[in-house]
C-alpha cells in the first residue's frame, strides 16, 4: 500500500498514554520486529533501516527500556558514521540512535546501530507502524552495505531476525552475530547522534547545490550540471508563445555573485510573446528543496498590468488525464493577481492530479495577498506524508494527504503569461524573475536556518556547483 493510501486511510497510531509497568520476566512479554529498506543496493548514499516493532505479548511495553541493533560491517576501520530519523509514526523526537564496536567481529559485522526511545508505551497487540531511519558516512561518500549482517534487500516489510530487540538487557527478538548482544550496556563510538548535520562537506552525498555561476546560456557546464534551458513550444500560459533560450542569462547581482535570470516579453499578442523556463533532470522526491527567489512587482520596461505567473516548483509529467502518477509542489508568485484574484497573491500548491479537457484540478492550496516584491528565501519540505512550505523562515503552508508526491520529480523555474490575462496595451514589456541559488538535500528535512548555513558554508570555501544525487 502507498504512503499516499496509507495516511489517507486515517491511521490511528498504536501508541497509548498510559502508566509505565514492570514487566514480568515472562513469555507475557513478546515481540516482534519487521523490516525494510528504502535504500536497497549494494552500496547507497545512506543506510536507510526503516522498522516496525509489533507487541504479540499479554503485557504493555514501556518503550523507554527497548533497544533495537542493526549490525553492520564498518568501510573501514576507522570510518565514523552518522545516524538521522526521517519521520516515524512515533515521532523521531522520541527516537535515539547510538553506534557501538563488536570486538573481535566477524566478516559481516564489527558495528551495530543501536536505536533506543526516550518515552512512549507499546500496548498489548500494537505496533509503533512506520520508524524511517537512516545512517550515513561522516564523510559523505557512498556506503557497502552488501556485506553487512542485518542488511536486506526487500522493500516491504517482513519479519527479521538479522536485528535484535533488547527490553532493559534480555534478548526479546532476533538473533545476534558474535559478540552483538549486550554486555552489559553498548559503549557508543563514531559520534554522538546527529538528527540533521549541520554543513555538510563540498560534494556531500545526496546534495545538489547551484550558485549559477555560468558565463550566459550556451555556458557546456549548464547541461553538464544537469539543467536544460526550455526551448519547445507548449503550455503553460500564452498559446503559440515561443521559449527562446536567450532569454536566460546570468547577470552579476552584487559582488562577483552572479545569479539565474528568466526573461519573458509580450507585445500583448501570441507571435509577440516569449516565456522563459529552465529545469532539473528528474530525480528527486522526499527531502528539502530550497532557493533564493528575486520576484517583481512591475516590468523591467513597458506598462505593467499583465498577470504574469513567477515561480518555483517540483513537478512530475502528466502522462494521461487524472494520472495517479502526477505530482506537483509551487511557489507561484502573481504580483498583478490573475485567475480571478485582482492583485498581489502568493500561492503554495500541492497537486494530486489533473484533467485538461474539461478542466478538473485536484490539488490544494494556501495563499496570501500581499506583496512579496524583492528577494525571498523559499524552502519546501517533503518528508514523512507531509509538505511544508516556508518563506523567508516562516512556515506558509503545510498539505499532505493524497497531495503527497510517489513518484521521483524536477525542479523548475518558470516565468509566464496566464492566457487572457495580458494587458491591452501594443507596447512592449519585458519581466524578469532571479535565482541566487538552489539547494537540495535527499531524504533529510532542513530546517530553513540551516539550509542558509549549509549555502554560506559552501559559498565560503568557493563551492559553485554540487551533484551527488543519483539519476533516478
Amino acid at each position: 500500500m502507498s504512503r499516499k493510501k496509507w495516511l489517507a486511510g486515517g491511521l490511528v497510531s498504536a501508541l497509548v498514554l498510559i502508566g509505565l509497568v514492570a514487566l514480568p520476566a515472562s513469555a507475557a512479554t513478546s515481540v516482534r520486529l519487521q523490516y525494510k529498506t528504502s535504500a536497497s543496493g549494494a552500496t547507497a548514499d545512506q543506510v536507510e533501516p526503516w522498522f516496525n516493532l509489533i507487541n504479540n505479548g499479554t503485557t504493555a511495553i514501556p518503550l523507554s527500556g527497548v533497544k533495537l541493533r542493526y549490525y553492520f560491517k564498518a568501510d573501514s576501520a576507522s570510518q565514523q558514521y552518522r545516524f538521522a530519523c526521517s519521520w516515524a509514526v512515533v515521532s523521531c523526537s522520541t527516537i535515539t540512535g547510538t553506534f557501538g564496536t563488536i570486538s573481535p567481529g566477524t566478516a559481516t559485522a564489527d558495528r551495530y546501530l543501536e536505536i533506543g526511545f526516550t518515552s512512549g508505551t507499546l500496548a498489548t497487540g500494537a505496533q509503533t507502524s512506520d520508524m524511517q531511519l537512516r545512517f550515513y558516512r561522516a564523510d559523505w561518500q557512498r556506503v557497502t552495505q552488501s556485506d553487512d549482517y542485518s542488511f536486506g534487500t526487500n522493500t516491504s516489510y517482513l519479519d527479521w531476525t538479522k536485528v535484535t530487540v533488547y527490553q532493559n538487557g534480555t534478548l526479546l527478538w532476533g538473533t545476534a552475530p558474535s559478540g552483538g548482544n549486550p554486555s552489559p550496556s553498548p559503549s557508543p563510538t563514531g559520534g554522538s547522534p546527529s538528527p540533521s548535520p549541520s554543513g555538510p562537506p563540498p560534494g556531500g552525498s545526496g546534495v545538489v547545490f547551484d550558485d549559477f555561476n555560468y558565463a550566459d546560456a550556451n555556458d557546456s557546464t549548464i547541461t553538464a550540471h544537469h539543467w536544460t534551458i526550455r526551448t519547445n513550444q507548449g503550455g503553460p500560459g500564452i498559446p503559440g508563445a515561443t521559449w527562446p533560450q536567450g532569454n536566460i542569462s546570468f547577470p552579476v547581482v552584487s559582488g562577483t555573485n552572479k545569479a539565474l535570470q528568466l526573461k519573458s516579453v509580450t507585445d500583448g499578442t501570441s507571435a509577440g510573446t516569449q516565456q522563459s523556463e529552465v529545469l532539473h533532470q528528474r530525480k528527486f522526491l522526499e527531502g528539502t528543496y530550497a532557493a533564493r527567489v528575486k520576484f517583481s512587482d512591475a516590468p523591467v520596461s513597458g506598462p505593467d498590468g499583465d498577470h504574469i505567473v513567477q515561480t518555483f516548483f517540483t513537478i512530475t509529467p502528466l502522462n494521461q488525464d487524472l494520472d495517479p502518477n502526477y505530482s506537483e509542489q509551487d511557489f507561484e508568485y502573481l504580483p498583478n493577481g490573475g485567475w480571478g484574484e485582482p492583485a498581489n497573491i502568493m500561492y503554495a500548491t500541492s497537486w494530486e492530479t489533473y484533467r485538461n479537457e474539461p478542466w478538473l484540478a485536484v490539488n490544494t492550496h494556501t495563499a496570501n495577498r500581499i506583496s512579496y516584491d524583492g528577494w525571498h528565501d523559499l524552502v519546501l519540505q517533503v518528508s514523512g506524508g507531509q509538505i511544508k512550505y516556508y518563506i523567508d523562515g516562516a512556515l506558509f503552508a503545510t498539505h499532505g494527504d493524497i497531495y503527497y508526491p510517489e513518484t521521483v520529480q524536477s525542479v523548475n523555474f518558470n516565468l509566464w503569461f496566464i492566457s487572457g490575462g495580458l494587458l491591452g496595451s501594443s507596447t512592449p514589456r519585458t519581466y524578469v524573475q532571479q535565482v541566487d541559488w538552489f539547494y537540495h538535500s535527499k531524504n533529510e528535512v532542513v530546517a530553513p536556518a540551516e539550509v542558509l548555513n549549509r549555502v554560506n558554508s559552501y559559498r565560503s570555501s568557493s563551492t559553485r556547483w554540487v551533484d551527488t544525487v543519483p539519476s533516478a
